[in-house]
């Protein structure tokens, strides 16, 4: 299951957000969205997630459209945004059990889950702690693994690792790939940082507004004759990356 965009335009007033973006995710695989701060992610993922109405063009998300499809479509998606949601004055167990409500499932069905997810990511021993004694890392672990409890199959994450030291974005990059390859979860991973999208990785080159380029890392460098990532965006954009 994966995400089409096609044609899709997003205006704030007479600010263009988004302009024209087709874009297809390659399923089963870790997809990089790179681009600075304001460059358009978040618009992106307030439309993918219907935190905004659409304007222009068309997303299909596993097969449906997200306007005639929506409750469909919201089942098949995980979505950890890039300011926290978790409640702070909330245990982790309450903040995960109140989330599977939301999805329809019972205490008893979201136990097993919560109990799975957490100990995927090492955080079995803080279910009762609250969210506000975590540190950071752990705390984007509590909402990776919140979005994963209704087993979407598309995971999105807007610049998830912002704020985490280098050693636990390094962490938790790895830990999102292993889903990739252990449950052939489609992530798009938004992010500005070059050092986190890898030379195999589908990539989308996204950069006030406009797509600028999207392919493997290795392909783009190849075309643009470049000899990495943070070389081709500086090649494509004329910023520092």
């Amino acid at each position: 299951m994966s995400i089409e965009i096609r044609n899709l335009s997003f205006n704030y007033g007479d600010l263009t957000a988004l302009e024209e973006i087709n874009l297809s995710l390659r399923e089963g695989c870790f997809n990089a969205l790179l681009g600075p701060n304001g460059a358009g992610k978040s618009t992106l993922f307030a439309l993918l997630t219907r935190l905004y109405a659409l304007q222009r063009g068309e997303i299909i998300i596993a097969g449906h459209s997200i306007t005639r499809h929506p409750a469909q479509v919201m089942r098949k998606l995980g979505v950890v945004f890039q300011q926290s949601t978790l409640d702070l004055d909330l245990s982790v167990a309450q903040n995960l059990f109140y989330h599977a409500a939301l999805h329809g499932m019972s205490k008893r069905q979201a136990l097993p889950r919560i109990s799975e997810e957490l100990t995927r990511f090492d955080l079995s021993a803080r279910l009762h702690d609250k969210v506000r004694n975590l540190n950071g890392g752990h705390r984007r672990r509590v909402e990776i693994a919140r979005a994963l409890l209704h087993k979407p199959t598309i995971l999105l994450l807007d610049e998830p690792s912002v704020g985490l030291d280098p050693a636990t974005r390094e962490s938790l990059n790895r830990h999102i790939r292993k889903l990739c390859q252990e449950q052939q979860l489609t992530v798009l991973w938004a992010t500005h940082l070059m050092e986190e999208v890898q030379q195999d990785d589908p990539v989308t080159i996204l950069f006030k507004g406009k797509m600028l380029a999207s392919d493997t890392a290795n392909e783009l460098c190849r075309q643009h004759q470049c000899a990495d990532i943070s070389t081709l965006f500086r090649s494509l954009t004329g910023a520092i990356a």
